[in-house]
């Protein structure tokens, strides 16, 4: 072992026992531990941030770059929607920073809806429907009345889980509001879906904590063997 991979082991080391630390609850050492990954993320994305995206998209173009002026004026428009945007960090000029602010906000809902209709919505309803090709399962060898049956499980949760969020509803008073009767039927066989489906991923979350936490023991064990007592 080499005295830099000696010198990250230590560091490796104490920070995880550091983070282990929260077992006694909160106390300054997981503190510490926490600000350390807080700060060393924080500076990775600002040096990712400079190094790949403002240095060589926005500043060495305009300062070095072989562009035209219609290029330039387009570069400009991020920078000055940059700047603008760092006046949110002063209480007094905050204003001069909702332009950019929207704009962000805005761009982000937009990439975030399309991303949910066209990669998901769209996809998830066309496979649904891709389950009633039978003729498709008989070309891949597969049985039709099985395929059949997938698809009207699929249907079936899709559509009870969908009307699992229907909140519309109609009462004689407004103490009385109720749902009307089968929409309340196949809500509850949604909300079986919904619960499935939310432990499967509780599943695999805590799956993967408790590998990760295997691993992390693994390594102090391999540390303490080959430091302290090999």
């Amino acid at each position: 072992m080499t005295l830099s991979d000696l010198i990250w082991a230590l560091v490796s080391f104490v920070l995880t026992v550091l983070v282990f630390s929260y077992l006694l609850g909160d106390n300054p050492f997981l503190r510490f531990a926490s600000s350390v990954f807080v700060g060393a993320a924080a500076g990775y994305v600002v040096v990712v941030a400079l190094d790949q995206v403002l240095w060589p998209k926005l500043f060495e173009p305009l300062i070095f770059g072989s562009i035209s002026n219609e290029q330039r004026i387009l570069l400009l428009v991020p920078l000055v929607l940059g700047i603008l945007l760092l006046f949110k960090l002063f209480p007094r000029l905050t204003r001069l920073g909702n332009g950019s602010m929207a704009y962000l906000v805005g761009s982000g809902a937009a990439v975030i809806i399309g991303g949910a209709l066209l990669g998901t919505l769209f996809p998830q309803s066309a496979a649904t429907i891709n389950l009633f090709d039978l003729g498709a399962a008989e070309s891949r060898g597969a049985s039709p009345a099985g395929q059949l049956i997938e698809g009207l499980y699929v249907l079936v949760g899709v559509s009870a889980t969908l009307v699992y969020f229907y909140f519309g509803a109609r009462g004689k008073t407004e103490q009385e509001i109720q749902r009307p009767p089968w929409i309340s039927v196949v809500s509850d066989v949604g909300g079986i879906f919904l619960a499935i489906t939310l432990g499967a991923l509780f599943a695999g979350v805590y799956v993967a904590a408790l590998t990760a936490l295997v691993e992390r023991v693994q390594f102090l064990w391999n540390t303490i063997l080959a430091l302290f007592i090999r």
